[in-house]
């Protein structure tokens, strides 16, 4: 089943985010290998693919897993949740129609 994994920064958190950016990458990499992976990108903090210094509000992900407790400890074991980057993370079912 399809997940979205819904994650909100704190604010300021954008040295945070750029220090253990490798880390969260090396994750997401794995999922894309096993084909499970969806989409995935951060939400610019301002309407530009590039916000510079305004950062980033959080980030989006849609994954397969086994069940929801599967996506949420994924989730829960993220760098940005170690470091201080996410303030809130959700994780949701999700159908894909088109």
């Amino acid at each position: 089943m399809l997940y979205v994994i819904y994650a909100e920064d704190n604010a300021d958190s954008l040295d945070k985010r750029t220090a253990v950016r490798p880390a969260h990458l090396a994750r997401l990499q794995l999922l894309r290998d096993e084909g499970r992976l969806i989409i995935a990108g951060p939400m610019p903090a301002v309407d530009t693919n590039e916000p510079g210094v305004a950062g980033f509000s959080g980030s989006t992900i849609i994954a397969e897993f086994s069940s929801l407790e599967a996506a949420q400890s994924w989730a829960q074991d993220d760098p940005y949740i170690a470091a201080g980057v996410y303030k809130d993370v959700a994780v949701k079912p999700f159908k894909r129609a088109f």
